[in-house]
């Protein structure tokens, strides 16, 4: 198999969780939330894994068990597309990247293994994670034609109505071929509510090159679910016990 590196988003605060502390650096059992992701992405078969990071990033950088990992530094927040674009020097120019976030410590490497063979089957150059979940607010949500096909991904804000009835929320975790997620971020723009660069723009991009975009669907949301209060931190770290069981 060619190349897999992993990318993972950790430059934000973390407003939500009433605390000084990075959002990414609270911990489950004694390990940072996202220690549970970079143990996941090796797992899956990421090589090389690189941690965009912001808020705080001494602390960061200090905090994690993981100490085989790169940084990249985002010094200002201006969406998920402009944080891979950080990153860009570590992606090099082949192989496949996994796009993942620091606050999502029930993702599992048997789910990336999954979201990669079906990349790899498909023959897809992008393949997003997604989920069917009962109340998608707030949630990009998924597109798809009438025979089922992807179509786009779309922000809650910027979707219409009828886009906001589908279910289908995007995970925010990606697999793509490298080169066409280098070239789609220098095509990206903030054209959007917030004026920032969101990485989904991407997959956009990917397919009016006339390229297979695809999104794969678990059968259960636990495993994309994230951590933003204190409440879904203590709710996670009972699902991550259950496991261990």
């Amino acid at each position: 198999m060619e190349q897999l590196k992993a990318v993972i988003l950790a430059a934000g605060k973390g407003t939500r969780m009433k605390s000084d502390l990075p959002k990414v650096v609270h911990t489950i059992d004694g390990k940072c939330l996202v220690d549970y992701v970079i143990e996941a992405a090796r797992g899956a078969g990421a090589e090389e894994i690189c941690l965009v990071v912001g808020y705080k990033h001494e602390e960061v950088e200090q905090k994690i068990c993981h100490k085989d990992v790169s940084f990249v530094l985002q010094p200002e927040q201006l969406g998920t597309g402009h944080a891979v674009r950080c990153a860009q020097e570590f992606l090099g120019d082949t192989g496949y990247t996994m796009i993942l976030f620091g606050d999502t410590p029930l993702i599992t490497s048997a789910t990336l293994k999954r979201l990669l063979d079906y990349h790899m089957q498909q023959n897809n150059a992008v393949t997003v994670l997604s989920a069917l979940i009962d109340d998608p607010t707030g949630y990009g949500r998924i597109i798809r034609d009438e025979n089922g096909a992807f179509v786009k991904s779309v922000e809650h804000k910027d979707a219409t109505e009828e886009e906001r009835s589908s279910h289908e929320i995007n995970s925010g975790m990606y697999i793509f071929n490298t080169a066409e997620l280098k070239e789609a971020l220098g095509k990206i723009t903030p054209n959007n509510a917030q004026g920032e660069y969101y990485l989904p723009d991407t997959l956009t991009v990917i397919r009016q090159k006339g390229l297979k975009v695809d999104a794969f669907s678990l059968e259960s949301p636990e495993d994309i679910s994230g951590v933003n209060d204190q409440e879904q931190l203590k709710e996670a770290a009972e699902i991550i016990r259950k496991r261990m069981k």
